[in-house]
């Protein structure tokens, strides 16, 4: 990109967003863990859907040590349906890794926080650029598709004819958003690219092109939650949520309440049990 549509494209993202930025309790703080807990529990999920939870968790797990000393019990129910629970784990793994090794305060190196439990490149990013307003690049969904919308309309997805040569990828992506990048404001720069992004994705989805980021190579459709090894999770900790059960008993509520064999559930169990989110002892199941 030159100079004159660098200047053009952030004018674009600045203009819309001057009119129709959205508001989120995460964007009024700069409290490093409230940003981590944003992050982690807007992966995958919708920003509409995470607000609640969000707020409830703030309050009851206000820093890195509150989180950090609790047991999966205590956890669980702030965190329940809002789905991937596995993410509640890694944020308590991160907190008392912070607490552990760095006196309480998340370091802002990036390739130090890539290490913790489920941060990932993304979300180490967001961290740095929400936390601490460093002059940095992230992509996510969302900053994905403008990058996709206003430089690359020209390559085709697959399900267009396209070919594999042709779909878009994050290096490319990242080369645009470095030169694109407001040094100055970067935090709200990227605000701005979210919600200009989130915009694309209702008003392209009614177009003949539909949404862009079809056209990049990691591109997948999330699969589905009926008949998932994702749906009997839900179900066994949402069951053991309300008090420990015994084998027998947890097995048929489980089957009763997702349609699924006894092997995937036992599957499931020994695989909680392992990621430490639940015991069994004695023959009887409970959340750890």
């Amino acid at each position: 990109m030159d100079e004159n549509t660098i200047k053009k494209f952030q004018k674009t993202v600045w203009d819309f967003y001057k009119l129709n930025k959205r508001s989120f309790p995460w964007r009024n703080t700069k409290n490093p863990y409230h940003i981590l807990v944003s992050e982690i529990m807007l992966q995958q999920t919708q920003t509409s859907r995470v607000i609640v939870f969000y707020e409830r968790w703030i309050k009851r797990f206000p820093d890195f040590k509150s989180l950090a000393g609790a047991k999966f019990s205590e956890i669980y129910p702030y965190w329940q349906g809002l789905g991937y629970n596995r993410r509640a784990q890694n944020l308590q793994k991160t907190s008392q890794k912070v607490v552990r090794e760095y006196k309480g305060k998340l370091p802002q190196d990036i390739s130090t926080l890539v290490q913790f439990y489920g941060i990932g490149p993304y979300t180490s990013r967001a961290i740095a650029i929400f936390s601490w307003n460093l002059p940095i690049a992230c992509i996510e969904t969302n900053i994905r598709r403008v990058f996709i919308h206003e430089f690359f309309f020209n390559r085709r997805s697959l399900g267009e004819g396209g070919s594999k040569q042709e779909l878009v990828t994050d290096q490319e992506i990242l080369k645009l958003a470095e030169l694109a990048l407001d040094k100055k404001n970067p935090r709200e720069w990227h605000w701005a690219l979210m919600d200009y992004g989130s915009h694309l994705r209702s008003t392209l989805s009614l177009s003949k092109g539909g949404n862009p980021n079809k056209r990049h190579k990691n591109y997948s459709v999330q699969s589905k939650f009926e008949g998932s090894l994702r749906q009997i999770r839900g179900a066994a900790l949402r069951i053991l949520s309300d008090e420990a059960t015994n084998s027998k008993t947890l097995l048929e509520r489980i089957k009763k309440a997702t349609n699924q064999d006894a092997i995937r559930i036992k599957k499931v169990l020994v695989t909680l049990e392992k990621e430490g989110l639940i015991i069994h002892k004695n023959k009887v199941y409970s959340l750890n």
